[in-house]
């Protein structure tokens, strides 16, 4: 069982959302337009060979705003670092606007693998930007099945069953950034339980998530969007899963972790006030956006044998 050692107080989902500003949780984020700093470059003509992850990554359908953040996220690095060959079944927990997929379906397209998005949850009483979100991502797979495949999608939420149609026949499970956002709606275990279940024995759960420092007190919401590796770890190792190994590819020492509107002040979405109010037309993003993107720890686990 899970113990939380904070002194803050408890915030519920709806409340931990509305500081975090997160669309995932069923409220629309207010970015603001990046300053051209922080545009992508002149795009270089690829040489990788066609269906290598250099190609994908390198892809001239992949849009200038993500290749821009490949100098925070390292896509390439990340995804061998969690194994990623082109054969695998792989499913990513909520996808939201394809910024992995968008990498992750063409390569096992053109190695025969399968790509599983398990997006927001759908139905009666489901919000209606995710929903929304969702249709976006599925309209433009669908439009080009060439580039990327047959994608299967299915969803996660908390009354949703299984991720995969036949439990136990994933080889890799992807969880993004999204960790501290089922923090707040109740949902880290079961997101946790969830993978374990679609993972074959073996298979591997590689995990990106904004770091809180070893000596914060961890927000039971997470409500600024940063959790302790050790938590995540805890999450994992409750579930079933044993941890493999870390890596610092997605580390950012220059990160302070104490931004006035939580990781959301960071880019990309650089928020500069709270959800629900204008944006501050006088806030200065000059501090945050020479940070970069926020401090992340990048874990791998495996189901046992």
């Amino acid at each position: 069982m899970i113990e939380w050692t904070s002194r803050r107080l408890f915030l519920g989902g709806a409340a931990a959302c509305a500081l975090i500003g997160t669309s995932a949780c069923g409220r629309k984020k207010e970015a603001e337009p990046a300053p051209e700093a922080l545009d992508a470059p002149e795009e270089p003509v690829s040489t990788a060979p066609e269906g290598s992850l250099e190609w994908a990554v390198e892809g001239p359908w992949r849009s200038a705003a993500d290749k821009a953040r490949d100098q925070y996220r390292h896509p390439m690095e990340t995804l061998r670092f969690f194994g990623l060959q082109p054969t695998m079944k792989v499913v990513d927990f909520w996808p939201g606007g394809g910024w992995y997929t968008d990498i992750i379906a063409p390569y096992l397209n053109k190695g025969r693998g399968k790509m599983v998005c398990a997006g927001f949850a759908e139905g009666e009483g489901a919000d209606p930007a995710q929903v929304a979100v969702n249709n976006a991502l599925k309209a433009r797979l669908d439009s080009d099945r060439k580039l990327y495949g047959t994608v299967e999608f299915t969803h996660f939420g908390a009354t949703t069953g299984s991720v995969v149609e036949v439990p136990g026949t994933a080889d890799l499970v992807l969880f993004m950034r999204y960790i501290h956002v089922w923090m707040a709606a109740g949902l880290a275990e079961k997101a946790f339980d969830d993978a374990f279940a679609a993972l074959r024995p073996g298979g591997i759960l590689g995990v990106e998530q904004h770091r809180l420092g070893p000596d914060e007190d961890q927000d039971p919401a997470a409500a600024n969007g940063y959790v302790q590796e050790a938590f995540v770890r805890q999450l994992a190792e409750e579930a079933g899963f044993v941890f493999v190994e870390s890596s610092e590819i997605n580390a950012n020492p220059a990160d302070t972790k104490d931004h006035p509107f939580g990781v959301d002040t960071l880019p990309p979405t650089r928020r500069s006030s709270a959800p629900g109010e204008p944006p501050n037309l006088d806030f200065d993003h000059s501090k945050y956006d020479e940070i970069g993107e926020s401090d992340r720890m990048t874990l791998k686990f495996r189901k046992p044998e």
